[in-house]
């Protein structure tokens, strides 16, 4: 489990040396230490478990999500996470794997993210619709809706068929929240591709009528 150093120090009150108690129980591995002032008792603990205790408020987001939903072929094995307001990336190399967090907007942060429980700890993860967001935002501007769709089904290599089962009104509530020409473009394609759709739905009603 995560302990933080307050933590620690209040369960060796009675100890005179707290900080050399803590070194002999960090020595016999009672205690891992993962950044500074926080620990863990379990070294087998999986990574993601770890990601928003370490840096936050944050959560699981970017490449580590889409590859978690299945979006993206890769595994990845960097823990990328979203904060805000911090200005730079930052990143934290550990016992349980490497963390990267970068900024997103204040005004997208808050939303479609899910708290899961899971053996007692508390992850905090972006759901699809928010990873492919924060993802776009992340990247160089995009000039075009014709090289968006390269990026995301050649370059990032996005499922074409999972991409279709997103959930659009998901992405149009959170694209205006970027202010980012890379999302506008998201939204202008899923407009193109609603149109498209729509087109052939009623070109297939008016050939059924005629045959």
């Amino acid at each position: 489990m995560i302990k933080t150093i307050e933590e620690l120090k209040k369960e060796y009150e009675s100890f005179s040396d707290i900080p050399g108690k803590l070194r002999r129980d960090v020595k016999l591995g009672k205690y891992i230490p993962i950044v500074r002032g926080l620990y863990e008792t379990d070294k087998s603990a999986p990574g993601y478990f770890l990601a928003s205790y370490i840096y936050g408020p944050s959560y699981l987001s970017f490449e580590y999500a889409l590859s978690y939903y299945g979006l993206i072929p890769e595994r990845v094995s960097t823990y990328t996470s979203a904060s805000f307001n911090k200005n730079k990336t930052k990143k934290h190399m550990t016992l349980y794997g490497n963390y990267i967090y970068k900024d997103v907007p204040k005004l997208a942060f808050p939303y479609e993210v899910s708290a899961i429980e899971e053996n007692g700890y508390v992850y905090h993860i972006a759901t699809k619709e928010k990873a492919l967001c924060d993802k776009l935002y992340d990247l160089k501007p995009i000039s075009s809706v014709k090289d968006l769709r390269l990026i995301l089904f050649s370059d990032l290599r996005i499922d074409e068929t999972s991409f279709t089962l997103l959930d659009k009104s998901k992405l149009n509530f959170l694209i205006p929240k970027y202010k980012s020409k890379n999302l506008m473009l998201l939204g202008k394609m899923i407009m193109e591709d609603n149109e498209y759709a729509s087109f052939r739905t009623n070109a297939k009603k008016i050939q059924n009528k005629l045959s």
